[in-house]
This record gives structure tokens, C-alpha cells and sequence, in this order.
């Protein structure tokens, strides 16, 4: 399935129950950048990016890193360095609720990050410290499990847990059939009062 297939983060949401949108700071480096694979997530201790260096490492090909970070978001735990390694290892992207670094080049390259902004704040690499791989983390207030469909776009990012995942995907293609037909009323001449019976 072509990332261009995958119905957007706020069709799957709704069509999905209203589940798994991530905090509204999580937003690409670029608008025109997508996302959707299974997520590894990925837990790191405030201001240390190890645990990243190890999932690039370790996390299968089409994987979208999920990275929480104790709530420390004013460090740059990601930059052109991880990018090019994260893409040469054919990673699907990268969703992390903490900032990043060199977001001109990672806007010119062909590697989705979603980030809470951009912050040049250096992380450490303490062995000592704890972290994790492949283990539920919370974002938000959404629980992120290995294996569950992460979506990502312009609007936002939804995850969705992996056995709900192919009806989630199904009930958002056929909202956005719908909502082209109302489209199609719209251009006709309709008004959205009439279709959806709104009071005048």
C-alpha cells in the first residue's frame, strides 16, 4: 500500500472513533510530508538521544520510530546525521515528541519527521541512563504500542492499535468517498445546511 493510498490522520481518527490523535505540537518538518508504517517506539531519557541511535540500529525496515522523551522537549534529539542513517537503514520516518535540529536539510530530504519544533539544545549519550526499544510509551495521552499504525500529515498524527488498524483504514476511505459526494452537492449548489439538515 502507497503512502498516497493511505487515507489522511484526521479521516482515520474520526472514521475511527475519535482514537489516537497525538498533541497538536507534533507536526512535520514540512506540510508535504507523509508518514504511515508500524510503529517501534522508542523511550528516551530527557535530553539523551542513545536510545535513538540504537533504534536506528535495531527497528525493521519500514518502521516509524516513536519517541517519547520524559517531557523534555527543548533538546534537539534528532538531526541530518540520524535522518540519512535512519533512510539508508529504509526506516518509513520518525515521530518524537521532542525538538530536532537541521530542519532545512531534513525539509530537503526524503525522510518524514513529525517533531514538537525545532530546537538546537544538544542531548547527551549516557549508557548509564535508562531507556528502551520496542516497549509501549504514551505521547499525549495516547498509549503507542509496537506493531500499531502510525499515520501522519500535514494535520497531525494518529496511531492506531495494530488489530483495529485494517477496519480504521477501511472506514476512513469510505468517509472520504463521502465527503467527495458532498463535494460534488457543494459545486452544484447546494449549502452545507441543506446537506447535513444544520438550522438556518
Amino acid at each position: 500500500m502507497t503512502t498516497s493510498k493511505v487515507p489522511g490522520a484526521a479521516s482515520i481518527h474520526e472514521a475511527g472513533g475519535g482514537i489516537g490523535a497525538l498533541p497538536g505540537r507534533l507536526r512535520p518538518v514540512t506540510p508535504r510530508m507523509r508518514v504511515h508504517g508500524p510503529a517501534y517506539p522508542v523511550r528516551c531519557p530527557g535530553g539523551d538521544n542513545l536510545w535513538l541511535h540504537r533504534a536506528i540500529a535495531a527497528a525493521p525496515p519500514g518502521s516509524v520510530m516513536v519517541a517519547e522523551t520524559g517531557g523534555l522537549t527543548e533538546f534537539g534529539y534528532w538531526g541530518e546525521i540520524m535522518t540519512r542513517a535512519a533512510r539508508a537503514k529504509g526506516l518509513a520516518g520518525l515521530v518524537i515528541d521532542g525538538g530536532v535540529r537541521d530542519t532545512a536539510v531534513l525539509a530537503s530530504l526524503d525522510f518524514p519527521v513529525f517533531s514538537s519544533g525545532a530546537r538546537i539544545r544538544g542531548t547527551g549519550k549516557d549508557p548509564a541512563r535508562g531507556g528502551a526499544l520496542a516497549v509501549p510509551v504514551v505521547l499525549g495521552d495516547v498509549l503507542v504500542r509496537p506493531g500499531d499504525l502510525v499515520v501522519g500529515d500535514a494535520d497531525g498524527v494518529v496511531i492506531v492499535p495494530a488489530d483495529a488498524a485494517v477496519e480504521a483504514v477501511e472506514a476512513a476511505r469510505r468517509r472520504d468517498l463521502d465527503e467527495a459526494a458532498i463535494i460534488e452537492r457543494l459545486e452544484a449548489g447546494e449549502t452545507t445546511l441543506d446537506i447535513y439538515g444544520l438550522p438556518a
